[in-house]
């Protein structure tokens, strides 16, 4: 009933998670993961222990396969599960239980995996792994949201639409962007929109946060309304 993409972006470090079915508030429990540690989809019959569990195991060292492997491993509804997991190396493991609902299947890559299940048929895993490799260089939330696009124009969930979600995490255990549409007729346009909206304060303003690094963050209001309108100015032209 859903197809996602977890990836990491090498040039920076970043890990995220897209994702789009036709179920309500796919963003609440299938994306996860933590700057500098990973990320995960789960899905399918959903297991909403894997995320926790998984991103546990990951910012212990352990390698996606291991993750995979551990989680469904004991797993008595194994069968009808939907797995997959980037550590933070980069590699990718994936799992799709045999009784998942067809179309089902995962493609595995560098740095990124494609699963879905329940889809109109195996292009949509194979032009949202397609459209998101063409689209390098390109801002990874961009290259998600088109990734996603290829897929639903591919067939998507073969019951129709409902919601999405696009999580990346940078360097602490927040999203530094979590954009969710819960329950709309047309996701995807929505989630594009929010992307859009994302610009106006918000993507600017985000670097202000507290870090590890910088407990305080920046929390002059000068600086902060000094860095949105620098920010607007370089998106103008």
């Amino acid at each position: 009933m859903t197809w996602s993409i977890v990836a990491r972006d090498p040039a920076t470090g970043h890990f995220a998670v897209a994702v789009a079915t036709r179920f309500f508030a796919v963003g609440g429990l299938c994306p996860n993961g933590a700057g500098g540690v990973g990320a995960l989809a789960t899905q399918a019959l959903i297991n909403p222990l894997y995320g926790p569990r998984g991103i546990a195991m990951l910012d212990r060292g352990f390698p996606a396969q291991t993750v995979v492997d551990a989680l469904t491993g004991a797993d008595e509804g194994r069968d009808s599960r939907q797995l997959h997991v980037i550590d933070r190396e980069g590699r990718n493991a994936a799992w799709t239980g045999p009784s998942c609902v067809d179309w089902c299947g995962h493609l595995v890559d560098e740095n990124v995996s494609v699963a879905g299940n329940m889809l109109a048929g195996p292009r949509v895993v194979a032009d949202t792994l397609a459209t998101y490799k063409a689209s390098a260089g390109k801002p990874l939330a961009e290259r998600l949201i088109l990734a996603l696009e290829a897929g639903e124009a591919a067939g998507g969930d073969k019951r129709g639409k409902q919601s999405a979600a696009l999580r990346i995490w940078s360097t602490e255990s927040y999203p530094i962007l979590d954009m969710r549409v819960d329950d709309h007729a047309d996701p995807l346009v929505e989630l594009r929109r929010l992307w859009g909206v994302a610009h106006e304060r918000f993507i600017p303003f985000s670097q202000a946060f507290a870090t590890t690094a910088d407990p305080a963050g920046i929390h002059d209001r000068a600086k902060l309304d000094a860095m949105i309108e620098s920010y607007a100015r370089r998106q103008a032209g």
